[in-house]
């Protein structure tokens, strides 16, 4: 069993990934951290999300692993995928605010995961 999160270094996956250690604390179950860059990420930026994931991880104590996610791989795919492989009890995503536009193409990857989520998915938001 696992917590999943995926992880992008903006203010929405840095809500995510708190959210995430503090909810494998309290289940006591392992942290699995999916880094995804964006679009246009550069292999540099990747690897210093990823270690920067490490550092926020480290001092809570909890397990964990923290994979890199392939540019161009659907991300709400690999989280699914993810939490099914690992049993996950729980997904968390950081979710932004949205336009009234954006609210209406929603098809994004926060709708797919909470829509195909083999658990429970916590939508984490930064604090404004």
């Amino acid at each position: 069993m696992a917590v999943v999160v995926g992880f992008i270094a903006t203010a929405e996956g840095r809500a995510a990934l708190e959210a995430a250690i503090e909810e494998a604390k309290l289940r006591s179950q392992r942290l699995l951290v999916l880094v995804h860059g964006g679009r246009d990420a550069e292999p540099d930026a990747i690897e210093e999300a990823m270690e920067e994931a490490r550092s926020t991880i480290d001092p809570s104590g909890v397990g964990y692993e923290v994979r890199h996610l392939q540019r161009g791989k659907d991300v709400a795919e690999a989280l699914v995928h993810t939490a099914i492989d690992a049993d996950a009890e729980l997904i968390v995503i950081g979710i932004r605010r949205r336009s009234p536009l954006g609210k209406l193409i929603l098809g994004s990857n926060a709708q797919r995961i909470l829509l195909e989520s083999p658990c429970h998915v916590l939508a984490a938001k930064p604090q404004e």
